[in-house]
Formats: C-alpha cells, sequence, structure tokens
C-alpha cells in the first residue's frame, strides 16, 4: 500500500500549480503579473444560436448528411473540356442580362467595384455608347442582375459576367457537375476591379477575338485537361489556388503550350497569347475557381448536412450556402480587408470583401491551405508563422483533411475541408481568407490584397435555418429497439 506521500493528491502538492485560463486574457495577465505560470487556451464561448446548435446537433441525419457531403466534395474530378460564350455557357443569359459575384444585389446597393464593371460590361456589349449612359441604364433598372452561383458560375472580385465573354466550361463526370468561369484578365485596370477605361474594353475584346479562339482550339487538340492534378501539383509548389496561383499557372501553360502553337493562327497571335498566359500569374486562378465550383457543387442538398458549399461576396454583403439549406443565402456586412496597398493607395481607398473566388476556401485550398505558400504573406501582409497558424486553425471548423490537397510542410497531411457551420458557431473560428482588394470608387481597379474575415452573423443565421428543418431524434425507447 502506498504512503500519503505517494498519492496522486500528494504529488499535485509537491509540483509547482500550472493554472489554464480560458476566454479574455486579463486572467491570465494577472497571474503573470503575480509570478505564476499561466497556460493559455484559445478557448472562446459559442457566438450564439445555442437552442438552434442544439437542435442540428440532436438531428439524426447530421454526422450521415455531413460524412456524405464532405465525400462528394472530395471525390469530384473537375475535367477542363471547353471554352465557349458565355451566351452559349448560361441557360437564360439573354440580353440585358449581366451576372455578378456574390448573393442576390441591386444596382442601388451596389459598390464601387461592382458598378464599375457593370458598367464595363455594357459598353463592351455595346448597350452603352458612354458610362453616363450606362449609368442612366442601371439606374432605370433595364440591366438585369443575378448571381453566378445561382447559374453554374463563378466570377473573381466584382464577377460581372456579361453574353459576349468567353468562358471556361469544366465538368466533374464523377456526379455529372458543370462550372463556368471567365479568363483571367491579369492585374492592374481590369474589369473585375471594377475599372472600365478603354484599355480595359480593348482587352476584353482581345480575349474574345484571339486568347479565346486559340485556347478554344489548343484544348480541343489536346483533350480534357485534369484541373485537380495540376491543383495537387501546384500546393506542392508553394502555391494555395486563391492569391499565389504562379505554379499552377506555369503548369497549365506547359499542358497547353504544345497544341497552341500548332493551332492554325497567325504566329504573331498565338505568340501573344503565349507571352499573356507566361506574364499572367494569376492566370490559373479563372481554372482553379470553377474547379472548387464543380466540387462544392457535388454536395449540395443533402438533408441535414451542416458543411457550407459556398461563400461569396458582391462588394456589399458576405454570404454562405449550406448543402442542407438548398439555395438560400445567409448574409451578413463584408468586412474590409486588412493588408498591403499598391503604391499610392491606402486603408481609406479599399472596398469592402467582394467576389465569389472564396469558393477556393469552400473547397479546402486558398486561405485553408496557406501553410503550402509560405510566400503568400508577402502579398497579403503577415509572416510564415501566420500562414501556418492560418492552416492549423482551420482543422477546427473543417469536418475532414482532403485526401488529394496535400500539405508538404505539414508532413503532407491533407488540407482542412469541408466547412461545418457548427463548429464556426461553436468555436467562434471563422474561415481564414486571403483576398485581393478592389478600389472603393467604381474605375478606379486592384489597390492591394489581405486578410479578410467573413461575419460571424452568415453562419448564426445558416445555423438557426439548419435548426428549422431539423428532424427530432428518435425516443429513447425506439434507439434502443434499433
Amino acid at each position: 500500500m502506498n504512503g500519503a506521500s505517494d498519492t496522486p493528491l500528494a504529488a499535485l502538492l509537491a509540483d509547482e500549480p500550472r493554472v489554464v485560463t480560458a476566454g479574455v486574457g486579463m486572467f491570465a495577465d494577472a497571474l503573470d503579473a503575480q509570478g505564476a505560470t499561466a497556460v493559455r487556451t484559445e478557448w472562446r464561448p459559442p457566438a450564439g444560436a445555442g437552442d438552434a446548435l442544439a437542435r442540428v446537433a440532436g438531428d439524426p441525419r447530421l454526422d450521415d448528411a455531413n460524412a456524405r457531403g464532405v465525400a462528394r466534395l472530395q471525390a469530384a474530378r473537375p475535367h477542363l473540356v471547353d471554352v465557349v460564350t458565355a451566351r452559349d455557357a448560361i441557360d437564360g443569359l439573354g440580353d440585358r442580362t449581366l451576372l455578378h459575384a456574390g448573393p442576390p444585389i441591386a444596382w442601388a446597393d451596389a459598390s464601387g467595384p461592382l458598378r464599375g464593371a457593370i458598367i464595363g460590361a455594357l459598353l463592351y456589349e455595346g448597350w452603352a455608347d458612354d458610362p453616363g449612359a450606362a449609368i442612366a441604364m442601371a439606374e432605370r433598372g433595364e440591366v438585369n442582375l443575378a448571381p453566378c452561383h445561382e447559374h453554374g458560375a463563378v466570377g473573381p472580385m466584382a464577377g460581372v459576367v456579361s453574353p459576349s465573354m468567353p468562358m471556361y466550361v469544366l465538368h466533374d463526370d464523377e456526379h455529372g457537375v458543370t462550372a463556368h468561369c471567365t479568363q483571367n484578365e491579369g492585374l492592374g485596370k481590369v474589369l473585375r476591379y471594377g475599372a472600365f477605361g478603354q484599355e480595359v474594353i480593348e482587352r476584353l475584346r482581345w480575349m474574345e477575338h484571339t486568347l479565346a479562339p486559340l485556347t478554344r482550339a489548343a484544348l480541343r487538340a489536346h483533350g480534357p485537361i485534369d484541373i485537380r492534378a495540376l491543383i495537387v501539383q501546384a500546393l506542392q509548389m508553394g502555391d494555395e489556388g486563391h492569391n499565389r496561383n504562379r505554379a499552377g499557372s506555369s503548369l497549365f501553360l506547359r499542358e497547353i503550350a504544345g497544341d497552341l502553337v500548332e493551332v492554325d493562327a497567325p504566329a504573331v497571335d498565338i505568340a501573344q497569347v503565349l507571352r499573356f498566359i507566361n506574364g499572367n500569374d494569376h492566370f490559373f486562378l479563372n481554372l482553379v475557381m470553377p474547379a472548387a465550383k464543380c466540387a462544392a457543387d457535388a454536395a449540395r442538398d443533402i438533408a441535414g448536412s451542416s458543411m457550407v458549399v459556398a461563400m461569396a461576396r458582391n462588394g456589399t454583403e458576405f454570404g454562405v450556402q449550406c448543402s442542407g439549406t438548398g439555395d438560400a443565402w445567409f448574409t451578413g456586412p463584408a468586412g474590409v480587408p486588412d493588408g498591403l496597398f499598391l503604391s499610392g493607395y491606402g486603408p481609406q481607398d479599399a472596398n469592402p470583401d467582394i467576389g465569389d473566388s472564396t469558393i477556393t476556401e469552400t473547397a479546402g485550398i486558398g486561405g485553408f491551405a496557406m501553410a503550402a505558400a509560405p510566400a503568400i504573406v508577402r502579398f497579403v501582409g503577415g509572416d510564415v508563422t501566420d500562414a501556418l497558424a492560418f492552416t492549423l486553425a482551420m482543422y477546427e471548423i473543417a469536418l475532414a483533411e482532403h485526401t488529394a490537397y496535400q500539405i508538404p510542410i505539414l508532413g503532407f497531411r491533407g488540407t482542412p475541408v469541408g466547412i461545418d457551420a457548427t463548429r464556426v458557431v461553436r468555436t467562434g473560428v471563422v474561415p481564414a481568407v486571403n483576398t485581393g482588394m478592389a478600389g472603393r470608387e467604381a474605375g478606379t481597379g486592384q489597390v492591394g490584397a489581405g486578410l479578410v474575415e467573413p461575419p460571424m452573423a452568415c453562419f448564426v443565421a445558416a445555423v438557426e435555418a439548419l435548426a428549422e428543418r431539423a428532424e427530432e431524434p428518435p425516443p429513447a425507447a425506439e434507439r434502443e429497439v434499433a
């Protein structure tokens, strides 16, 4: 029999006490001031919706629904199969209709960059002769606006799509899902950042008449390109798939260059296309986004699932959609990114967050894979430890680790994938998003890049909607019989 000095309680008293603190830092600060050692934890109280959280947690369909959702997302294998005009790709995209990024919005509520992109699209289509006429059209309600996400598409930044614009067509045979996205214009004064000057319109027409036909011809000679396979390689090469796509752009160019030089077209046009892709480190983003859209859409409409299948911003609101709540949007005010600014711009010039590019985080890359791309922190502000911390924090709100997307510095651990709205609300940890910054005034273009936090209100509203749809667990007696 042990003596009193050998009991666990005695051992506890023999060692120096260690105090674990949670919540606000003042408790740990007070202990530190008294010379005691405090172990600080990151625990935060749930962000509200307590009753709703309990109802969703008790839904007997929850675990199976989420497991099926995240499995479908990971199994998607989208291939680039074609390049066509938006009017041929999108049902119902007739005259006087434009798609845009984020949840639904009207002209009256649109931010500067979205208005600028709408003006530019009206000029590009020839529906208006000058910016004043374009604004007048929009104010009279002569332009129909609809979210890209509701038409099988995604758009970076303002995300404005008009009928004549070329679009990539990606298809996932595994689930029969198709998604579309425009081709990337490059950086600076471009339509997606709300610029609409003559150089913007001329570039869009060159893309329509030269870039798109040549890439279409090269793709048809090459055959479908497995975009997920390229993303897997790009993550190993230092990309995270949202703000850093240098490796992915290089891989895509290497994939298609041989067929491109054999296209029956003037050599000067082929050289121009090759130089345009080679000189645009973000070219691959517009292929990553529809690939992520294919994967996320494969997980839609699973009754009882709390998995997020879309996050998007229109420059005014940040919106999310969940698998178990159909096409309903849950929105909150879009935040202003915090990061680095281009020369001549500062925080006062930045517009609130905008774009469908958060589909990358929804699919388990982008901000969720920042540990794979330490170089990205130089673009959005921060250091390498920040990149690691962002990815590690995302495991707390993810349903799984991706079986294909892996991070070398974490021992090839799969990226956190499948955002669970209930975990976001319960932990207080919101998805990590790194993003470009558009100028607040229409016509400005890009002013910087940084990090932004989605509003918690979106996820609280989603959980409350899930609770309204939750099924009651069977009585205890029935569970025992089962």
